[in-house]
């Protein structure tokens, strides 16, 4: 599984032109969901997502999570990061999950942020959807649950 994770001031989620998701402070999640994934993926990212430290504390260093500033998290989910292009420049999806099992675990991992305490609003699964954000910092981080980087 994996995530690439946005400190944001603000960010939001349209599918059709319905906004779906909407938060305010918070962490910007686009989750791509891979073949071989499992829970046990969905759990260690949404731990990392939720005990992340990357908002500023009282000193300007990155030593605060989410929860800490009282912010929410916006997950949406995006297969396309199991892109691979290293044969070609049209991008193979090979490695992504099927619909089915990348919707159960990407609802999980949903479910297990909110069971860690945050808010956290949702896109539109296997939709094409509009997504737009401030990104603080700009602070981006890469994650992936068999820590290939």
């Amino acid at each position: 599984m994996r995530a690439v994770v946005q400190r944001v001031s603000r960010a939001q989620v349209a599918a059709h032109g319905e906004f779906t998701g909407q938060i305010g402070l918070g962490l910007l999640v686009l989750l791509g969901v891979g073949r071989d994934d499992t829970e046990a993926d969905a759990i260690y990212l949404s731990e990392k997502v939720a005990g992340l430290r990357v908002f500023e504390d009282a000193e300007g260093k990155m030593n605060l999570s989410v929860h800490d500033v009282g912010g929410s998290v916006l997950a949406v989910s995006q297969f396309t990061l199991y892109g691979d292009v290293r044969r070609g420049k049209r991008p193979s999806f090979d490695a992504a999950a099927p619909p089915e099992k990348a919707r159960q675990l990407y609802e999980f991992f949903v479910e297990q942020i909110r069971a860690a305490g945050l808010h956290c609003e949702t896109g539109r699964f296997q939709e094409m959807m509009q997504v737009e954000l401030v990104n603080e910092g700009p602070v981006t981080i890469l994650l992936d649950s068999t820590k290939a980087f």
